[in-house]
């Protein structure tokens, strides 16, 4: 498949640089202000716009993508209040997808939502971001994800090849903390913006990301080729999952990647024996109890 050995050669080069064209996302954003009552409806179609041309227009990386390679992601934005002309609350929904190898199967690698998000919006400015400086929350809080997206995509394909893209995250939020903004500090709860980027970049937590590589490279994308190895290698991506839940129990990064998982982990596994079946209801009991119900069956009968 042509665009996962670019992105492998890409990851083993490690190159990566702010630049202006060249663009990876396909990003669909979407703006609910159904909670506002006014008449003036014309700046959350802006605000859409000026969103989508930030994202979609604007060169992350030094790769080169063809449009059929564009990384599909998802931004949206369910406003509650507009507490002056340019002021907004409400919550911020960020996803993004990968392609399976040799299928039209498409596999989540990260979804979440932030439920009190912050941010300026004004129509007749457009978006800036400068790694280096705190522009806005709303531009910051965008960048931010997408250099999550990049890195969670690109270990997918490589062990730890997303380390340049989390280090850009982590410059991001380290900037933005001193905004004054909820989310970028540590003390702002245990589901602010920095805890997911601290997971990833801490050493002690590196085998989150082995599991995001044996999960998708050595498990979906061989699925066509030899499915019970594929399912062997995603057992080993939760375990090893497991193991940093057993380091810290309830980081942030390991909800997420349950909460994202767990309907897909209820259909590989459906033809898996008893015994893994087990395995899998033990690990998702552990680290994440509320999901069990996904995977009742898998408790035996």
């Amino acid at each position: 498949m042509q665009y996962i050995k670019k992105i492998l050669i890409v990851m083993l080069l490690s190159a990566m640089a702010l630049g202006v064209s060249a663009q990876e996302f396909r990003c669909s954003v979407t703006i609910n202000s159904q909670q506002i009552q006014t008449t003036e409806k014309q700046i959350f179609e802006t605000m859409k716009q000026t969103i989508e041309d930030f994202v979609n227009n604007r060169k992350w990386t030094t790769l080169t993508f063809e449009a059929h390679e564009k990384m599909d992601c998802n931004i949206g934005l369910i406003l509650s209040e507009r507490t002056s002309l340019t002021e907004f609350k409400g919550q911020l929904s960020v996803q993004i997808r990968r392609p399976v190898f040799n299928s039209n199967y498409t596999t989540g690698l990260f979804n979440y939502i932030e439920s009190d998000f912050q941010f300026s919006f004004n129509e007749s400015q457009p978006l800036e971001f400068d790694l280096n400086s705190f522009t806005s929350n709303l531009s910051s809080a965008i960048s931010y994800y997408l250099y999550v997206f990049l890195g969670i995509t690109f270990d997918s394909y490589a062990l730890m090849g997303g380390e340049n893209f989390y280090e850009v995250a982590r410059t991001i939020a380290q900037t933005a903390e001193k905004s004054g903004f909820r989310g970028w500090r540590n003390t702002d709860g245990q589901k602010a913006r920095y805890w997911f980027m601290e997971n990833y970049t801490n050493p002690t937590y590196q085998e989150l990301r082995k599991a995001n590589y044996y999960y998708h490279r050595l498990g979906l994308d061989m699925m066509t080729k030899d499915q019970n190895e594929a399912r062997k290698n995603i057992m080993e991506a939760l375990r090893s999952v497991q193991k940093v839940h057993k380091i810290r129990t309830n980081l942030l990064a390991t909800q997420i990647f349950i909460d994202v998982k767990i309907p897909e982990i209820a259909n590989i596994f459906a033809p898996a024996s008893d015994a893994e079946k087990k395995e899998i209801y033990n690990i998702v009991k552990e680290i994440s109890p509320i999901n069990l119900n996904k995977i009742k069956d898998f408790n035996g009968r």
